[in-house]
This record gives structure tokens, sequence and C-alpha cells, in this order.
């Protein structure tokens, strides 16, 4: 028998010594005893071990974790079986990690793991070897060295001088570490020899393991020949694809190709297709055949079939095509938008007595969050289609609407091909969102693309450039999105049915605050089983302090913020169960309020009077002050106003110079007399046509010195005769003046025709007088002492369109 030497020996201490040791795990390493090792330690718990080590005997216990991709592991994440080692250098790197030199000294086993936070720690126990037979010691140590010679003579960059160093070593425990530490065995087979008590069985397994290591070698070496002996000189480009393939027929598996174009074929004769489309696979197939099927060429038809199989030619959602659910699933997603909705009920009603109708384009056109893609979405619901959205912001690639041709590497269809391949229908709602923000450069120009996308005399016969086949895209009902409609091409928008979304009144939006807005933040922040309470007043605060949009996202988010607030306090008092959110607790849960609307005067004023303006996010008070003062004639005009505003102020003047007479001025007045107008919120910009008549108004106050009534409002533009023309946004004008306590507005004639709109519940608290010229407009709002009158001379005025004197006009309630 041979007695192995080893790190502890029987002899020295009866029964086997226990040593304490701070352990540090190892990720893709095992440490060999006599095996000498470079260590990165990172981790704080691995550097914490290594200080201790240091600070006593240098000793360490070294596992190996059976997942290296812990990043944190625990007593089960490491084997039981490890090496201790000593520190033979330590260097503590600039980044906070350590490099540690260890020297691996003998087997042992973890007993036990011991209570520390700072790093691992535990008790080992050693493994004692038992003796072996001489004789088979002797055969194995051959047939390893025998082994190592082989492998060194077939790889040449294998190290001779280990197999010199291997058979010098006497020892067969120490000659297996010595040479396992050397091979890139798998991790696990490595492990497996150091947990292998039985000396004969490790060198057994260590012998396996090589001869395993030179039969791979072997075989790696025929597969390179094999492959090189087929390459030319023009094929060295294909030499990793022939690699794969030798190395798919060493295994056995070069029948997958075969059965890869069978299940192909199989797929295609499934499939219905378009006759083109057929033909066309059926080329491409046939041609697919004779192609070697690892080459560039091949994989670039089998995705071309792919892509041809894949789409939707004929499938198809089943359209439900009734009003009345229809208009019940509207209005449940929705309040308001009443065009729209009409307008789509009516392409369902066409749509049931008309079997096959190609889709109609609609445009949806408002301001952000009003609803745009919430009611493609709904439309898609109502008619049981299925829904698809595509962006087009910042989008200024023509391929991404027509793809690339096939010619291209990594060619692809575009979008609108790739997201029907996505739905797996040809006939969802499509939903094109923020078609004004669609850019061009030198890639060509995307809206053009789109223009044969979006016109159904040609969209059933779209042509991708990568298909290169004739799709249908009449069966889709495609809505496309905006927020302006300039921004629109002009021959886009003439392929599309227009639909303006306006921006929504503080009763719309105080509707859908109390039906969509509550109930939805109240289940998103888990406050169902309490009762929360949103008064009326409570609503309109947040609409008119805390937002200004045309939308109700912010109202929305303010929503939210109070129901955040709210869950707080109901975490923290337990008992509560009903919360009244009242008007007054508004400004605790959302701090100062943000914006303020116009306010009505207090009292009538002479040269100030309250005009109407439209903004994005609805109508607001204008106030026009005009002041005189001696001086040259000079007309100042302030408030960062625009060109269209700054002339419609001159002419305001001119009319009231060609009226002096008639108003009682001094027709010489603008020689000695200066004209200062102003629009106060000075930083924001205003511009436009419609606040005309509310400037000539606060002229003829000023230079008449008689007040304007505080509750009148107006808005109109102005010509040089006097004549009030037809103005927009009516319907949000009306609605600010209303917010503000306006009795009466005045609004141009022709636009009496705009009043349907109105809501009846404000129409009858506002007297709302439409005017034909701007003497009607003065009749109305200044305010005569009594006996006084306005116009000297009879009560006429021009008709611009006759350019000759009308009869006398009363007033117009």
């Amino acid at each position: 028998m041979i007695n192995l030497p080893k790190f502890f020996k029987p002899e020295d201490a009866g029964p086997p010594a226990k040593l304490q040791l701070p352990l540090i795990p190892l990720r893709d390493m095992v440490v060999f005893p006599y095996m000498v090792a470079p260590l990165f330690v990172g981790r704080n718990r691995s550097v914490n071990a290594l200080s201790d080590a240091m600070n006593s005997d240098k000793t360490i216990f070294l596992v190996t974790q059976k997942n290296p991709g812990v990043d944190s592991p625990t007593e089960n994440d490491m084997s039981r079986v490890g090496t201790i080692g000593t520190v033979l250098q330590l260097l503590k790197l600039p980044d906070g990690t350590v490099k540690a030199l260890v020297e691996g000294k003998a087997r042992a086993r973890i007993s036990r793991f011991l209570p520390s936070e700072a790093f691992f720690k535990v008790e080992t126990e050693p493994i004692f070897e038992g003796g072996i037979d001489a004789a088979e010691a002797m055969a194995l140590t051959r047939a390893i060295i025998e082994s190592l010679e082989e492998y060194a003579q077939k790889n040449k960059n294998f190290s001779k001088e280990l197999v010199r160093n291997a058979a010098s070593i006497p020892d067969p425990s120490q000659l297996a570490d010595t040479v396992a530490a050397h091979f890139s065995f798998k991790l696990e087979d490595k492990q497996l020899l150091l947990e292998t008590e039985s000396l004969t069985e490790r060198l057994a397994l260590l012998l396996r393991l090589i001869k395993m290591e030179v039969e791979v070698f072997v075989m790696e070496q025929r597969i390179k020949g094999r492959v090189k002996d087929q390459m030319e000189k023009t094929q060295r480009n294909y030499y990793l694809n022939e690699q794969m393939r030798a190395i798919k027929k060493e295994m056995g598996a070069e029948e997958d190709a075969a059965d890869e174009l069978d299940e192909l074929e199989k797929r295609i004769g499934r499939k219905r297709l378009s006759k083109e489309a057929a033909a066309k696979v059926k080329h491409e197939f046939e041609k697919l055949k004779l192609m070697t099927p690892m080459s560039a060429e091949a994989t670039v038809v089998r995705n071309y079939i792919e892509w041809i199989i894949s789409l939707p030619w004929f499938d198809k959602s089943r359209v439900r095509n009734d009003i009345e659910e229809a208009e019940k699933i509207l209005d449940e997603d929705h309040y308001g938008l009443e065009k729209p909705k009409e307008r789509i009920v009516e392409y369902l009603a066409v749509q049931s007595l008309v079997k096959k109708i190609r889709g109609p384009i609609l445009c949806l056109v408002g301001p952000p969050g009003v609803g745009k893609t919430s009611l493609a979405k709904s439309v898609a619901r109502a008619t049981g289609r299925k829904f698809v959205r595509l962006s087009l912001g910042g989008v200024r690639d023509e391929a991404e609407i027509r793809g690339h041709r096939r010619t291209y590497i990594g060619a692809m269809p575009g979008k609108i091909i790739q997201s029907l391949k996505k739905i797996g229908a040809n006939n969802p709602v499509f939903c094109l969102d923020e078609v004004d923000k669609m850019s061009m450069d030198f890639r060509g120009d995307p809206s053009a693309a789109l223009l044969e996308v979006l016109d159904p005399e040609q969209n059933f016969s779209f042509n991708d450039h990568y298909l290169d086949l004739d799709y249908d895209l009449s069966e889709i009902l495609f809505i496309t999105t905006a927020n302006t409609l300039p921004d629109i091409p002009l021959p886009l928008q003439d392929r599309m049915e227009v639909l303006q979304l306006p921006g929504y009144t503080e009763h719309e939006k105080y509707n859908i605050a109390q039906d969509f807005l509550i109930p939805k933040q109240i289940r998103l922040n888990g406050l169902e089983g309490y009762d929360i309470q949103f008064s009326k007043n409570t609503v309109y605060e947040i609409i008119q302090k805390y937002t200004r949009e045309a939308g109700v996202r912010n109202l929305e988010r303010e929503i939210a913020a109070i129901c955040r607030k709210i869950a707080r306090e109901a975490v923290k008092n337990g008992q509560e169960k009903t919360y009244k959110v009242a008007q007054s607790a508004v400004q605790k849960y959302l701090g100062a309020p943000r914006f303020r609307h116009g306010q009505i005067e207090e009292r009538d004023q002479i040269g100030i009077v309250t005009g109407l303006a439209w903004t994005h996010v609805g109508g607001e008070l204008l106030c026009v002050e005009t002041l005189v003062m001696p001086g040259k004639g000079d007309l100042i005009i302030t408030g960062k106003l625009g060109e269209v505003m700054k002339e419609s102020a001159q002419a305001a003047v001119s009319y009231v110079r060609s009226r002096a007479e008639r108003l009682g001025l001094d027709p010489r007045f603008h020689r000695k007399t200066d004209l200062h107008i102003h629009v106060p919120e000075g930083a924001i910009p205003k511009d436009g046509p419609s606040a005309g008549i509310s400037m000539c108004t606060s002229i003829v106050s000023a230079l008449t010195r008689r007040p304007v009534h505080r509750d009148i409002a107006m808005t109109g533009e102005i010509t040089l005769r006097g004549r009030v023309l037809p103005i927009g946004g009516l319907k949000e004008k009306i609605l600010a003046a209303h917010r503000a306590g306006i009795r009466k507005v005045l609004i141009p004639g022709d636009n009496e025709k705009d009043l349907k709109d109105i809501p009846a519940s404000i129409a009858k608290q506002v007297q709302i007088v439409p005017v034909e010229h701007m003497d009607e407009v003065l009749t109305h709002a200044l305010v005569l002492a009594d006996g006084d009158t306005l116009f000297q001379g009879s009560d006429i005025y021009f008709d611009v369109s006759a350019d000759k004197q009308l009869h006398s006009r009363t007033t117009i309630n």
C-alpha cells in the first residue's frame, strides 16, 4: 500500500481536527490542492473574509457556487466540499476590488456555518484519503501521463512543460489535482473531481475526462479539415456556415434542413393566398430547394416566403353592424364628441345595407387630450374589429411606410404590412397617430407614401417594396389623428374626411370627470372600498384654477393627486371610510391655484372693454384698455400683439375718425391727441382679427368719455366702414363669458348660425345679440345718461356690400 502525504495527517492528532475559517464563494472556478491561482475579489463579504484571513494565519476556505449568476449567495448556493488555501499575496486595486494570490492546500468539507454578518465563516473538517494499491496507482498514473502526452502531441498549444512536470510527481493525489487544474473541464466535472474522496475513483475519472478531451479535439480537427477540403478560394466568406453544416453532419442532424423545407411546403399549401402571391411563393420555393441551406441567399428567400404566408390575405374579423350597440359603446367610452360618433354610426348603417364598402378614411383633428386615439379604440370595440395603432411622430423615412427592397441587407416590409401581420386580420381599425408630426429628409417623404395607403381608389392594390405584391388595404378602417390641420400636406388632407374635435367645455369636463375620471382614479388608487365624494364645486374649482387645457389629461392628473393623498389618509386612519372632497379642501390637496380666469369688472369704466378670445385650451376674456393723452396723433399699441391684431386697431381708429362728427368728436382730434391701446397680460402673445369691435368700442369710450357696461362682452372683426365680420371659436368664447358672469354677448350677425352648438342651459343665462354694424355695438355697449344721445343726426349705418345708405336700424335683442 502507498501512504499519501497530506496537509492533514491522521497521525497528527488522533481525531480529525476541525478548523474555523473565513469562506470565499468562487464563481466559474474550482481551486484544487497544490494549485496557485489569482483571485479578483469584489463582493464586500468576500473582501472582509480576505481581511480576516490576513489578520490571522492567512488561511481561507474556497468553495465554488452552484450557480455563478447569483450575486449574493446564501448557504444553499455553495458546494459543501472545497479547498483550504493560503493567501500568498494581497493587492488592493483603485476601484475597490482586491487581487489575491492563493495556494490550495487540502480538501475539506463544511460541517456547519458559523454566525457572522461581515463575511461567511464555516467550521471545516478535513477529508482523509485512504491508501491505494501500488500497482493500481502506477497503472492509472501511467495511463494519465500517456493521455497527457497524446493530447500535447495533437494540440500544439498545450504546455509540454506540464507533461514533464506531471511525469516527475510521485504522489498520485498531487498528480491528479495538478493535471485537473490545468484542463478546461466543465465546472461540474472539476467539482466532481474535488469531491471524489476515493483516490482510485478520482484517477479513473480524470483519465476518462482527459480521453474525452482528446476525442473532442480530434473531432474538431476532422471537422475543420473536412470544411477546408470542401471550400474554394471564392467561398471563404462561407467558412463559418460550412463549419456548422459539418458539425450537424457529425451529430447526425443533416436531415433537419429537409424537414424544414417539408414543413414550409405544408404551410404554403394550407395558406390561402392571392393568385399573384401564390405564383410568387411557388417560384421562390422552387428556387429555395436548389440552394445550399446555410447560404445567405437561402436565408433571404426563406424570410421572404415566411413573410408572405404569415400575412392575413383573407383573414377577417367578424364586423358587428348593430347600430344601437355601437352607439351604447361609444357613449360609454366618451362624453360629447357628437359629430365623430354620428359619422361612425352612419358608416355602420351603410355597412349593414351594402355588404362590401370601402373603408372610409377619417381624420380626427383636435388639441391634445381630447380623446382622438381613445375614440379610435372605441370604434374598434363598437364594430368588433381588431385595433392597431401606428405612431407617425418623427417618421422621416419613406421606407417606414413602403418597406425596403429585398436587395438591401436586413430589408423588411413597411410598418403597415408589419402591423397587419402582428394583428392577424386584414380589416382592423388602423389608427395612424400624429399624422401631422411627420417630416422628410434625403430618404424620402413618408407623407407622400401615405397618399396611396389613404386613397380608397388606390389602396386595394397597395404595393410594398419588400413584398413587391399587391395587397388589399380597402377593408381597413383607417383613422388618422392630428393636432393641427395646416401641418398635414394638402394632397393628404384631400384623401381624408376631416372631423374637428374641439376642446371640451367646462360643463363637458365636469361630466367627464364625474362619469369617467373620478371612478377610474378611485379604482387605480385602491379606494374602491371607500366612499369618495367630489362635489360639483370641487370639480369646477380644479378645472378652473388648476388646469388650462383643451383636453382632460391634466384634470385626470390632479384628480389622481387628490386620490393618492386620500389613500395616504386612509392608510393612516384605518377606521375612516367616507371622504368628502369639498371646494375648500382643494387647496390643501393641490396647493395654491396655478391659473386664474378672467373676471368681470367691478364697475362701468371709461375706455375698458371686455373682449372674447379663443385659445387652444378654450375661451378667455380679453380686456382692452384705451388711454387718451395730449400729443401729436400717435397710435401706441402694446400687449405683445400680432400683426393682424395691430391692423385691427388701426382699422378701428380709421373708422372712429370717419365717424367723428356723428360721435360728437372734433374731426381734427387725431392731430392733438395720442391714443394708447393696451391688452393686459403682456407676456402672452395675442393675434387675430376678432378683437376689432372691442378695440373700436374702447377707443370711442375713451374719446367720448362714456363708460362701457361692465357685464357686456363682444367679439367680431371690424372693417373700415364699420361692418362686423364673422369669427371662429364662438362656442368657447360664449362659455368663457358665462363663466365670468357676463350677461350680454355681442356677436357678428353671420355667426348666428353657430348658436345651435351652444348648450341650451348657457343660452338661457346669457343674452346673445347678433350685430351687423359697429353703430349697433356702440349702442349696446356704452352707458348713456338720461337724455344723452350717442350719434349726432339720423341713426344710419353703411352696408358695405351695397355701398349705399340703408334704412335706420333699431336695437337687436
